[in-house]
């Protein structure tokens, strides 16, 4: 798994930012077992205590789950995976609008724009 931590954002949020992504683009299938936290935090390059806050979110947020002996698994329910996936895309349907519209763009040219690629 590939770790790309920045120093702009706090990491916990980062990791919970790229389980999600791995989570909602099948990278991370749903009922995989996950590594313990120790080895998660050792392949990211982070203190332990960061990964556990980073996973208690992703618990939190329904997209993972424990089992006491086995360790932490990704959630089975297609439909949290599939709101997850959700909102991550309007997050940077968002971002990609607002960096169009710092450039001059207005929706229609965005779609004008978006057609002429296609």
């Amino acid at each position: 798994m590939e770790w790309n931590i920045r120093s702009d954002l706090p990491i916990y949020s980062q990791l919970v930012d790229l389980f999600r992504q791995r989570i909602a683009s099948g990278a991370l299938p749903p009922g995989e077992r996950l590594a313990s936290v120790r080895d998660l935090a050792t392949e990211a390059g982070v203190n332990p205590n960061t990964m556990q806050r980073a996973l208690q979110e992703l618990e939190r947020q329904g997209l993972v789950f424990s089992q006491r002996t086995n360790g932490r698994f990704v959630t089975e329910d297609v439909q949290i995976i599939d709101a997850s996936k959700k909102a991550l895309a309007r997050s940077q349907i968002e971002s990609f609008l607002g960096a169009m519209e710092k450039l001059g763009y207005d929706r229609e040219g965005i779609i004008a724009l978006l057609k002429e690629d296609a």
